[in-house]
């Protein structure tokens, strides 16, 4: 987009994202708390056998986790390692990297700089939608009106647009995820600590908590099934447990800028592209924040559409197929997120001790979990789907981080699958020594 990335991170008060940190989505062993990282990279090494099949195989599981056995990002993380070396040019690091933003400054910087590039932007409240055989003629806000050949619903849960053409248009994901509200609390750091180059995700009693730092502050919250705790009960238990966090930091109390409580509207559209009306972002659809993807789910709606919008009033067969795939990337993210509930062996609440079950409305997935006990989770298991978001790599790290393990009786040559480990090592002393800290890159960038 011709974005200039120090511009775009002082921006946004952005800092560096390795992954995710999971804790306690299983029960603790011994009292140590269970723990995995699902980071942005995966090291194909190995000739004869990939480095996860020689992982199982030389029972490396006894000492270390799988993320920590197969990547680098792990030990960038728990270095306090940046993905950025010292040579790194934009956008490129020694790993693939993501970013935390403060999504209100990012839109308004993407605003900035689109209506520099001749994008006209006018503020204002829609009150109605003009229709006519099934087209939106005109958009009105009180005294003021649009008209044009292609409306982009981007309305949020309201989805004013596309609702205009058609009604019963939603497809719910509440069945097999149930968590559909969230706190949100925005809280000063901590006397003397770096913000993190990671995302934690913390499993709480009926849902799990974010902590994600910017460089001026860390935003925190609990998304949970409003079926079983009320607003008060969650904000509490958000309160409690990040009081606990704090104590491990420091003995200043924690403080609290900003709470916002969010109803969510879990599952997608049945149709995204009406006539001429297309919903991308929440109008179109939303799954819970688990994994980060509500700014890809809208790259890929934009980039559809793209390819498909190749005039003003496309056939029914392009709309069709943007509807299909559009539908695709969403139950193929269904099918992720449930991946990383159903796993837990926890059963310490009634959510979950029916998480395990919610792998019932993922057919395909249940499926698939019989095969990957006996065989590695690979690339042609998941071919022909619509997993554009996360691949057999990432599946790996969310089976392997919760323990579902598969049962490999075979041989191998141990001379080469030690070769494989200490290449790995290498490249792990090599790349901590050339990246900088994350309290370093985030200085540079600041000046």
């Amino acid at each position: 987009m011709g974005l200039d990335e120090r511009e775009l991170m002082s921006e946004t008060h952005a800092t560096f994202k390795s992954g995710i940190l999971f804790r306690n989505w299983m029960k603790a062993v011994d009292g140590k708390e269970h723990l995995y990282f699902h980071p942005f990279e995966h090291q194909r090494l190995g000739k004869s056998l990939d480095i996860s099949t020689l992982w199982f195989l030389k029972k490396r599981y006894d000492q270390e986790r799988y993320d920590q056995g197969v990547c680098l990002s792990t030990h960038l993380m728990e270095s306090g390692l940046s993905p950025k070396g010292q040579a790194s040019r934009p956008y490129t690091g020694v790993v693939p990297y993501g970013y935390h933003m403060d999504a209100t400054l990012l839109a308004r910087f993407l605003r900035r700089k689109a209506v520099a590039a001749g994008v006209i932007h006018t503020e204002a409240t829609v009150t109605n939608v003009s229709v006519s055989d099934g087209r939106i003629t005109a958009v009105h806000a009180g005294d003021q009106s649009w008209v044009g050949d292609v409306f982009i619903d981007c309305t949020g849960f309201k989805g004013l647009l596309l609702g205009a053409l058609k009604q019963d248009n939603w497809n719910s994901f509440e069945d097999a995820l149930p968590c559909n509200k969230a706190v949100a609390m925005q809280c000063d750091f901590a006397p003397g600590s770096t913000p993190r180059s990671y995302t934690t995700a913390t499993a709480l009693s009926n849902g799990w908590a974010w902590q994600i730092d910017l460089v001026n502050r860390r935003g925190t919250g609990y998304v949970y099934d409003g079926n079983r705790l009320s607003r008060e009960q969650a904000e509490t238990e958000l309160r409690e447990f990040l009081v606990v966090e704090q104590a491990k930091l420091t003995e200043q109390p924690l403080k609290v800028n900003k709470v916002l409580h969010l109803d969510m509207k879990v599952g997608c559209a049945k149709e995204f592209w009406i006539g001429n009306c297309i919903a991308i972002g929440l109008a179109g659809g939303f799954i819970e924040p688990l994994e980060s993807t509500g700014l890809h789910l809208i790259n890929l709606g934009a980039g559809l559409l793209a390819t498909h919008l190749s005039s003003p009033n496309p056939p029914q067969v392009v709309k069709d197929s943007y509807n299909r795939l559009m539908q695709g990337f969403y139950q193929d993210l269904k099918q992720f997120i449930v991946l990383h509930y159903c796993l837990s062996d926890r059963d310490d609440t009634e959510f979950w001790r029916e998480a395990a079950c919610k792998v019932r409305f993922c057919p395909q997935l249940e499926q698939l979990l019989s095969v990957w006990k006996h065989k590695i989770c690979e690339y042609h298991d998941l071919a022909g789907t619509y997993s554009t978001t996360f691949t057999d790599e990432n599946y790996r790290y969310i089976l392997y981080g919760m323990q579902h393990y598969p049962q490999l009786l075979r041989s191998f040559d141990n001379a080469e699958s030690e070769d494989v480990f200490a290449e790995l090592g290498e490249l792990i002393k090599r790349t901590c020594s050339v990246s900088l800290s994350h309290k370093d890159v985030l200085g540079m960038l600041a000046k």
